[in-house]
Formats: structure tokens, C-alpha cells, sequence
């Protein structure tokens, strides 16, 4: 569209100066002049793809006719395109020849024509005016493009750079909490398994032989999420966007394995039951991976701050919905050791057993979770209940 209104531009501009009304006027017929000008004009129209027809319409208008629209439109593309070097002076050295043979046409036909071109003054601002000050322009322009793009350039590889160096420092940063995972974290919880594996063989009764297999089981497992963990924190961003073809891991955990995790919680002496609402349903895997850390944090808030209270999980289904609930009752009341009549315990041996200790990182768990379910557009509520329960519900669109 701006080629077309250019074109036609220059179409009105050159027939109103050969006509005389804003140039040089001309003794051929009108026919003859419009068709000049409608050169011109298609000429222009087809700038974007070539200029050198406009400049040549320009020069043959601009000698004969003094023509100036399309040679001045020449002009300002000529300083689009060329070269400052040899395409600038090779321009230049053409613009005069067309002057120089102009101004022999006007003291050929006299009159106003001779004024315009042959009189050196005139002869001169109209060069200025139509070549130079329209080259000038094309030429700052050219430069003012260059350098936007060498600016937009600039910014483009410095963002690059920057989004490498961030990748760079999150790679780092990934490896050395990998290093520390695997050197303090997996270190201990190996420890706990080669202990519990060697309690479970000197163990004296079956029980705490079974508690000690429990706890050699769970730390396994423990190790075998930790290196899932681990893997996932060395592997590439490209990996971690499912390009990876290597080899395979251990699925996080989704709603199908509650159940193993319940079945651990009971062995550790809590009383869990299961409650299932609404017609299940397929839903997203990670609505799924949430639902069970919501069950898992909730449980081992249970184990360690209400003893063994009995809990209840309840998994709802809505339309649109995954609603989980983790509601316990209130922790039993701490055992009172038995006293003479003055106040002494009847076993003086017997040291009273020491306060629970508060687990480190305590009070993060619920923060996370809240974090992992907002992310999905959910909600999480946490509150005491009436008689010293408390309450975990979440609700996870799906």
C-alpha cells in the first residue's frame, strides 16, 4: 500500500509539473505528458524492487522536461542502497551529466526551461534541491537503520548471554546440591539401612526384628527416590523436557500407590483409614503426584507431632475437582507414671522419659506443600479441630 500511494504520488506530482503549474511548463500534448507521468509513477511503484528504472525515468524527465519528482524519489533510494564509496560518486558523476545535459536543452529552447537550468544559480539549488538534500536524507536514514539493528543485534546476544550464564549458574548450583545430597543425605540414610539390617539379625523377638526390616524397607526406598532425585538434578534442561533417551527411572508417585504408603504408616502404629468419594477418574499425573504429597506430609505430621492418633483420609472426585483430606484425632494424653502417697514415683530407677523432640526443617512441610498446590490452581487449608484433631484438605482442579 505505501509503494502504490508513492507511485501515485509521484504521477500527480510530475504531470503538475509539466503542466506548469508547479514546474517548468511544456508545449507537448496531454496525452503525451500524462503518459510520462504515468511512467514515472509505475516506476515509483516498483521502487521496493528495483530503483533503477525511476532513476532512469528521472534523468530522461529531469534533462528534457525538468521532470524533478522522479529523480528526486531516485535519489533518496539511491542513498538507501548504494555504497558510500564508489556507488555514492558513480551516482553523483551521473546526476551532473544529467544537469550538464539539461541545461544545454534549456539554451536550446529558451524561456523558462533556460531559466531553471541553464542559469548557474538556479542550476545549482535545483541540483541541491533535487539530488542532493534527497540523497543526504536516504543516507542518514541508512545509517540510523544500521544502527538500530546493530543495537537490536547487541541486545539479542547479550540476552542470549545472559539466558547461558543463568543456565550456566542453575547447572552449578543443581551439581553441588546433587554433591551435597549424595554426600550427606544418601551417607546417612545408608547408615540407617546397614543398622537396621544388622538390628533385624541380632533382634531378640520377632517384633522388633519386623520393625527393624520396616525401617531397613523404608530407608531403601528413601534411597531410591533420593537417586531419582539426584538424577533428575544432574541431568540436562533438555533431559528434564522429556528429550531425554537414556536410561529409565522410577515414576514419582501418583493415587495407585496411597495405599503402600498407608499400609506403611499402619505398620508404624497409627490407625489409618481410607475413604473413597465420587466416581474415579483418570487425571492429570502431576494433580495425581500432588494428591500424594499432600496424604505423605499430612501422615508424617500425624507420626510426629500426635503420636499414634488414629487418621482418616478421604479422597473425593468432583466434575472438576480432586478434593484430599487428612483429618486426625487428638494425640493420647502423655502417660503419668504412678506415685507414693508423698509424691515420689514408686520406681525411683526409672528416669522419666525425655519431651519429643522437634525433627529439623520442622514446619517447612506444610509451606511446600501449599506451594505445590497453589502452582496447580488449587488451595490448601490446615486447621485444629474441635477435641485436638487437625485437619488437612486441599482442593486440585483436574
Amino acid at each position: 500500500m505505501r509503494f502504490v500511494l508513492l507511485g501515485s504520488g509521484v504521477f500527480a506530482a510530475s504531470l503538475l509539473v509539466v503542466q506548469g503549474q508547479v514546474g517548468v511548463p511544456s508545449s507537448l500534448p496531454l496525452p503525451v505528458l500524462a503518459a510520462i507521468s504515468a511512467a514515472s509513477g509505475v516506476a515509483a511503484w516498483q521502487v521496493r524492487r528495483s530503483w533503477w528504472p525511476l532513476a532512469v525515468v528521472g534523468a530522461v524527465g529531469y534533462a528534457w522536461l525538468v521532470m524533478w519528482p522522479p529523480l528526486m524519489v531516485a535519489s533518496y533510494y539511491a542513498g538507501l542502497t548504494l555504497g558510500r564509496g564508489r556507488g555514492i560518486a558513480a551516482y553523483l558523476g551521473g546526476c551532473l551529466a544529467v544537469c550538464g545535459i539539461s541545461a544545454l536543452v534549456g539554451e536550446w529552447q529558451d524561456g523558462a526551461h533556460r531559466l531553471a537550468t541553464a542559469s548557474p544559480a538556479n542550476a545549482v539549488a535545483m541540483a541541491l534541491a533535487v539530488i542532493g538534500l534527497p540523497l543526504a536524507l536516504g543516507l542518514w536514514v541508512r545509517a540510523r537503520r544500521e544502527v538500530l539493528e546493530a543495537a537490536r543485534e547487541r541486545a539479542e546476544r547479550l540476552e542470549r548471554e545472559q539466558v547461558m550464564r543463568a543456565e550456566q549458574a542453575r547447572s552449578q548450583e543443581r551439581a553441588r546440591i546433587a554433591r551435597e545430597m549424595h554426600d550427606v543425605v544418601a551417607h546417612r540414610v545408608s547408615l540407617i539401612v546397614l543398622h537396621a539390617g544388622a538390628m533385624e539379625l541380632r533382634a531378640a523377638d520377632d517384633d522388633t526384628a519386623r520393625s527393624a526390616a520396616m525401617i531397613a524397607g523404608i530407608g531403601r526406598e528413601a534411597l531410591a527416590n533420593l537417586r531419582d532425585v539426584l538424577g533428575v538434578l544432574r541431568s540436562p534442561p533438555h533431559e528434564l523436557l522429556g528429550e531425554d533417551a537414556g536410561g529409565a527411572r522410577r515414576p514419582p508417585p501418583t493415587l495407585d500407590d496411597l495405599d503402600r504408603l498407608l499400609d506403611q504408616t499402619r505398620a508404624l502404629g497409627i490407625a489409618v483409614t481410607r475413604h473413597d468419594e465420587g466416581e474415579a477418574r483418570p487425571v492429570e499425573a502431576s494433580v495425581e503426584r500432588t494428591a500424594y504429597r499432600v496424604v505423605q506430609e499430612a501422615l508424617t505430621n500425624v507420626h510426629k507431632h500426635a503420636g499414634n492418633a488414629g487418621a482418616d483420609v478421604r479422597i473425593r472426585f468432583g466434575t472438576d475437582v480432586l478434593e484430599v483430606e487428612v483429618r486426625n484425632e487428638a494425640p493420647p494424653p502423655p502417660h503419668e507414671e504412678p506415685r507414693s502417697p508423698h509424691g515420689e514415683p514408686h520406681s525411683p530407677r526409672e528416669e522419666p522419659r525425655p519431651p519429643r523432640e522437634e525433627l529439623p526443617g520442622a514446619g517447612w512441610g506444610l509451606i511446600g506443600l501449599r506451594e505445590r498446590v497453589e502452582l496447580l490452581g488449587g488451595t490448601l487449608r490446615t486447621n485444629t479441630q474441635d477435641g485436638g484433631g487437625f485437619l488437612v484438605s486441599a482442593r486440585i482442579p483436574a
